[in-house]
């Protein structure tokens, strides 16, 4: 489960659909649906919240919001009102990361989009999460190319 810090709008076709599957399997082991999932590391930002489920439900309005944008067909249906407008602080250093990890993947998958954004060093939040500076989060479990430097400078 990867539950991005960084702008859906930098996803490709694959990351956009994986995320959105992704949050709404989140949101249902946030509402206690699931067995297995329970203790991911990706769901502890939106478990330390005020308002976990208006968390989840925030994270996914956004990745619909830019599904729809492209003209993709993700069901509206699935998504569910939120009554407080949550925002979640990421660090510098987990967007540097997060930034690196998804370069890496769009030079195997979509190279035409990693030639439009290879040049970035830190891509946009998602736009329920306000930057303060700091390393990598706690929670991250971090690939171990990039951990040796390879993709992170």
């Amino acid at each position: 489960m990867r539950l991005w810090s960084i702008h859906p709008m930098y996803l490709d076709a694959k990351g956009l659909v994986a995320l959105w599957r992704e949050a709404l399997l989140a949101r249902k082991v946030l509402m206690g649906g699931t067995r297995g999932y329970k203790n991911h590391p990706q769901l502890e930002r939106f478990k330390r919240s005020a308002s976990p489920l208006d968390a989840i439900n925030r994270y996914l309005e956004a990745v619909y919001i830019e599904a729809e944008m492209r003209g993709y067909r993700f069901d509206r249906g699935k998504l569910s009102p939120y009554s407080t407008p949550i925002t979640i602080t990421v660090t510098t250093g987990q967007l540097e990361y997060e930034t690196a990890h998804l370069l890496e993947k769009l030079r195997r998958r979509d190279l035409e989009r990693y030639d439009r954004f290879k040049g970035v060093k830190m891509f946009n939040p998602h736009p329920m999460f306000v930057v303060v500076e700091g390393e990598i989060e706690p929670w991250e479990v971090v690939d171990p190319p990039l951990r040796r430097g390879k993709v992170l400078k």
